[in-house]
């Protein structure tokens, strides 16, 4: 599926630059500043069709995302992102000293002849100083500094930058003259506003109303950890299997308008169902004080986190913290024929999450558990320990959740001992 999508990808590329090229002739490329001008024009091509190429990577594509998992498509939404905006720049750019060549002036003053004059630039400047801000706001260095919140709502930009490009683009040179191709550009972006409206804003909404999830109860199981039970209707209608999460919008004042992701720490059991979160941010520390009753939104399922995922009957579940929750659920979605073995990772025993329930459930299973008590320095998951524990863990699919730092180490010591990377699985909710 990964090789499908960049192959797609890079076919629209490059029938989108082609056209541009096309679209020039000996005539325009040798007047002053026609060369200029040309690579501006296939600049803006190529950077609004990688905007696309963005939109549609996190427009919640339901068989991409059972296919991919949203922790890949937010990763190649990152690549693409950084090459959109230095296309969009060079546009500007090129575009500018063309036209500055063309009359014979400096290039700040033919940008205030843009700005001053024609109708469309207002809207395109502000298109690409929007697009810009979210782009600074997704450096990592500056990502970690922000609070989610702050950081959803810049993202929203996103859209609003996007449509102010799109109506500048349709307006420019590229298409005068080819009346079909402008068609069919209009046609492929109102698609791609069709495909995020009806799968980011009209299914959630939809499916919201259909479930009328409430809040019930507020359970606390380990320091700082706390499991929101919801009651709803048709539970048994959500298309949800074990290790998914939903983005979950609490209907009460000062949190309605974020959405956060947090994984299923049981199957759904109507008309009850469970998240188990760390309270940790604004949002994590509300929680803990909503009230009954308070009505809730979803938006999901997503994540490729699944059973469905796993090319043998051996698992290894390995979860740390507050990332055992969807182990949980997955440990309960699989198959009674499954050997499966469990390392959950704490620093003491009261800091492991849903132990209890994580223990009947492999005893169900007849499977392994093994607990990693300690500090991280101290008793560290490495390939030692993880061969110590599960001598065949080269013959196993590999599930890991917890903190990105003990992901991170826990793929590099299971490489080592031959595990393959087809055969390891992880999701993560980092922003």
């Amino acid at each position: 599926m990964m090789y499908v999508c960049a192959a797609l990808v890079g076919i629209g590329f490059g029938a989108v630059v082609g056209t541009g090229f096309t679209a020039e002739t000996h005539s325009t490329l040798t007047a002053p500043g026609g060369l200029y001008s040309a690579l501006g024009r296939i600049a803006g091509l190529a950077g609004a069709y990688l905007l696309l190429v963005m939109v549609l990577l996190i427009a919640r594509l339901p068989w991409l995302e059972r296919a991919v998992g949203q922790d890949l498509l937010i990763t190649w939404h990152r690549i693409v992102a950084p090459w959109a905006f230095v296309f969009i720049c060079a546009h500007v750019i090129f575009i500018t000293l063309g036209a500055a060549d063309a009359a014979r002036v400096g290039v700040l003053s033919q940008l205030w002849v843009f700005i001053t004059i024609y109708p469309d630039m207002l809207m395109a400047i502000a298109g690409t100083c929007l697009l810009i801000m979210v782009g600074v706001a997704s450096y990592r260095l500056v990502r970690t500094r922000l609070r989610y919140e702050t950081w959803w709502v810049v993202h929203l930009y996103t859209y609003l930058g996007v449509a102010l490009a799109f109506a500048h683009q349709i307006t420019g040179a590229s298409f005068v003259g080819h009346p079909l191709t402008r068609t069919l550009w209009i046609l492929i972006w109102a698609a791609t506003a069709g495909t995020v409206l009806v799968f980011r804003v009209v299914q959630p909404i939809w499916r919201s109303l259909r479930h009328q999830l409430r809040v019930v109860d507020i359970r606390e199981e380990a320091p700082r950890v706390f499991s929101v039970i919801l009651r709803g209707r048709k539970l048994d209608r959500l298309p949800v299997a074990g290790g998914q999460f939903f983005h979950w919008r609490f209907l009460t004042r000062g949190m309605w308008w974020q959405a956060h992701p947090y994984s299923l720490s049981a199957l759904p059991k109507p008309p009850y169902v469970r998240i188990t979160i760390k309270g940790l941010g604004d949002q994590g520390r509300a929680i803990r004080h909503l009230r009954p009753g308070t009505r809730v939104a979803i938006e999901g399922p997503y994540g490729a986190f699944t059973h469905h995922a796993r090319i043998s009957d051996h698992v290894l579940l390995i979860g740390a913290g507050v990332g055992v929750t969807p182990l949980r659920a997955l440990l309960e979605d699989l198959s009674p024929a499954t050997d499966v073995v469990v390392i959950i990772r704490a620093s003491t025993p009261g800091d492991l999450v849903l132990h209890d329930e994580i223990a009947a459930l492999v005893t169900r299973c007849r499977g392994r558990l093994h607990e990693v008590l300690g500090s991280r320095q101290q008793v560290p998951v490495d390939s030692r320990l993880l061969r110590d524990l599960v001598p065949d863990i080269a013959a196993r699919d590999i599930y890991i959740c917890g903190p990105d730092g003990f992901m991170a180490a826990v793929t590099y010591a299971a490489l080592l001992l031959a595990v393959r990377p087809d055969q390891i699985h992880q999701e993560s909710f980092g922003f």
